[in-house]
């Protein structure tokens, strides 16, 4: 593993490196390695000793467990990209999640804590649409990915991290409309979410104010 990322750093250092009067001056990337699952040999970090004829330079490339950090952690440090791999610190109690609806709550409770959080950071300027909607899709993937032999945590947890995708796309549809400046009616409005094909017809009535058997006779036509 330290071999590669060396490898890796120093391709890296090379490819935005620049000769100026036949020197060569390369910069190593500040590397950090994330580890999404841990276990009691794994290190805290890991090393580089380079010997060189001009002297010897040596510095420590970090260590970040996944398993390690709260949500408070990734809130409060503003470590957002690791939001997508935080189901990785309740993979061990998936088997628990699976047959105790008690407990299978609880963890769906702190996702929904976790995209109020978003939408609050979203409403703040904090980050962007689409990194928020990057998260949340990602976080989907992940969830959908470890805990396919648990189908009461997939559908549980997924659906929340489903449900907010398809919620971000009506608002990105309703936004764009108001950014092109249509004043639009609700049939306008509900023709082009359809039109889109991105949600359901539940959630076309629910964004555009009709009935659902209004907006499906909108699908019809």
């Amino acid at each position: 593993m330290t071999i590669r990322l060396f490898e890796y750093d120093a391709q890296n250092a090379l490819d935005e490196g620049e000769v100026i009067n036949e020197t060569l001056t390369v910069t190593f990337p500040n590397t950090a390695v994330l580890y999404l699952r841990n276990y009691k040999k794994t290190p805290d970090k890991m090393r580089y000793v380079i010997k060189t004829p001009g002297g010897t330079v040596e510095y420590d490339v970090p260590i970040m467990k996944v398993q390690e950090y709260t949500l408070e952690d990734i809130f409060s440090k503003g470590l957002l990209l690791l939001i997508p791999f935080y189901i990785f610190s309740h993979e061990k109690n998936f088997k628990v999640y699976n047959s105790d609806e008690q407990r299978l709550a609880e963890v769906k409770a702190e996702y929904r804590s976790i995209l109020e959080r978003l939408d609050k950071l979203e409403h703040e300027g904090t980050i962007g649409a689409f990194d928020k909607r990057t998260i949340i899709e990602l976080s989907g993937d992940v969830i959908r990915e470890i805990a396919q032999k648990y189908e009461n945590v997939q559908k549980g947890v997924g659906d929340i991290m489903g449900g907010a995708l398809i919620e971000t796309e009506a608002r990105t549809i309703l936004n764009r409309g108001k950014a092109e400046g249509r004043d639009e009616t609700k049939k306008e409005m509900a023709l082009r979410m359809l039109q889109d094909g991105e949600l359901p017809i539940d959630k076309v009535a629910k964004y555009s104010g009709l009935d659902i058997a209004e907006v499906e006779l909108l699908a019809e036509s």
